[in-house]
């Protein structure tokens, strides 16, 4: 008389089962670890790339240039929206001829044309992106969080300078003009009490 029902395990696939359940629980801790990584990571990304100019970011500086050179330079700006932002964003020069060494003020403007609060947050990079380690900002309104009001529109200015070693540099010294580049997107990182907050004018 035959039985019936699964059959004893041996101890092969007892073996089997284990590393089974072994090598699938290491790819599940590696996998959440990546994904807790690469999040964390992004601050630190973005903090490195301000304070070396890697990939075209521009670095924020403390105090302005000691040095300004008989070098002339072309500064270009760009202004973006990205995605379901509503807001209208423009430059208010297209272009600034300066020495490299001497500091400018560029204005950009924004408008919030919804009839809610509304917070953004600007990415910005330059080119080419060799100049990025030399376009030193001393104000600058892509470090945070920019919240709107309804109808809202403020003038943004960003304080610049050309670190004069961008005359000296191999890759960057026959350059004649930068283009500085921002995109404005929703920003996600907001808390919600923030919305109503106005932002200041001016």
């Amino acid at each position: 008389m035959s039985q019936t029902g699964s059959e004893p395990a041996t101890p092969k696939a007892d073996a089997e089962r284990r590393r089974n359940v072994r090598v699938a629980t290491i790819c599940a801790l590696t996998f959440f670890g990546m994904i807790g990584a690469a999040f964390g990571s992004v601050p630190a990304y973005r903090a490195f790339c301000q304070l070396t100019g890697f990939d075209g970011t521009p670095r924020r500086a403390d105090a302005a240039s000691s040095q300004v050179l008989d070098r002339n330079l072309t500064v270009r700006f760009d202004a973006n929206v990205r995605g379901d932002l509503p807001w209208r964003f423009t430059a208010e020069q297209t272009s600034q001829d300066l020495k490299v060494g001497e500091t400018k003020i560029a204005f950009f403007k924004v408008t919030n044309n919804s009839d809610k609060p509304v917070t953004g947050r600007a990415v910005f990079n330059v080119v080419p992106s060799q100049a990025g380690r030399y376009f030193q900002k001393l104000q600058c309104f892509c470090f945070e969080d920019q919240t709107l009001q309804p109808g809202v529109t403020v003038d943004m200015p960003v304080l610049y300078y050309i670190d004069p070693e961008f005359a000296q540099d191999v890759n960057t010294r026959g350059k004649s003009e930068v283009t500085l580049s921002y995109t404005f997107f929703r920003s996600t990182e907001a808390a919600p009490e923030e919305a109503e907050r106005p932002h200041p004018k001016g």
